[in-house]
């Protein structure tokens, strides 16, 4: 992934990012009143390289500075289905259409790799993102994996 959005690098990770991708992972969990889980749920960024062999993590970056993240990797629920993962922005990127044009991204990016379906987890505090999901056409389903989230979406691929 290389590609730019207004004032925006998107761009795939490198293991020089480590540090600020965890940092801002860190960060936005803690903004919302979630926990940061280094050892556990977040163990993905903290070592991409062995988590997204078959999938991509991307940062977002603003005058050389990492202001957000998204992934996605295949998983074993729904039909040649991936989820997307470590979506999260600084609030100085929030509000400016990224989101929406990050989530195409994946989208985009998703289907061109033949994959039929889209699961995510959020967490009802995190609503600029359900907001976003809602509107985006991604329904909801059961069977929440994560603890510190208590919404799982799905959206199928359309050909």
């Amino acid at each position: 992934m290389h590609t730019t959005f207004k004032s925006f690098l998107i761009r795939d990770w490198q293991p020089a990012d480590r540090a600020a991708a965890t940092d801002l992972v860190g960060q936005v969990l803690t903004d919302y009143g979630l926990q940061w889980e280094p050892e556990g749920a977040d163990i993905d960024v903290v070592q991409v390289e062995t988590h997204y062999q078959h999938g991509e993590f991307w940062v977002v970056e603003q005058a050389g500075e990492v202001v957000g993240t998204a992934a996605y990797l295949p998983i074993e629920r729904g039909e040649q289905a991936v989820e997307i993962r470590k979506m999260y922005l600084l609030p100085m990127a929030r509000g400016q259409g990224l989101g929406r044009f990050l989530l195409g991204q994946l989208e985009a990016t998703i289907a061109a790799r033949g994959f039929k379906e889209i699961w995510l987890e959020t967490a009802t505090v995190l609503k600029e993102a359900v907001r976003m999901y809602d509107s985006l056409g991604y329904l909801p389903e059961t069977g929440v994996e994560t603890t510190r989230c208590d919404k799982v979406y799905k959206k199928r691929i359309v050909p």
